[in-house]
């Protein structure tokens, strides 16, 4: 099973941006489908982006759609997610997930069996 590590996260101010990277360790990351989610003390988890296994779909919350873009790089076992013009209700720790996924869409947020720790986003001016 993969171990998954964030980074990138940090304070920025509102309309900054921010690129976090997750790094699986193992083989076979291709064979995974990877996600984004965010969770705000006291509140469940919220996927905010989604990607099969080769980065050709991917589905995004409508709260982050045209702001946030997740990406992976398979050779480098890596999956990102670009982050614009944030907001400070963008504040949250976000983490990593991945599932072994072989179809052609995104996994939806029930079947995501990996996680990784998390890295802290704060937006405030």
């Amino acid at each position: 099973q993969p171990q998954l590590a964030e980074s990138g996260g940090g304070v920025v101010r509102p309309g900054d941006s921010l690129r976090l990277s997750c790094v699986a360790s193992g083989r076979g990351f291709d064979h995974y489908g990877v996600g984004w989610f965010r969770q705000v003390p006291g509140e469940q988890r919220v996927l905010v982006a989604a990607m099969d296994r080769f980065g050709l779909s991917s589905e995004y919350a409508d709260s982050v759609k045209g702001r946030f873009t997740i990406s992976r790089d398979n050779a480098k076992n890596t999956a990102y997610l670009q982050m614009n013009s944030l907001k400070p209700e963008d504040t949250a720790v976000y983490l990593c997930a991945a599932t072994p996924w072989h179809s052609n869409v995104p996994p939806p947020a029930h079947d995501f069996d990996y996680w990784g720790k998390g890295t802290q986003v704060t937006v405030s001016s």
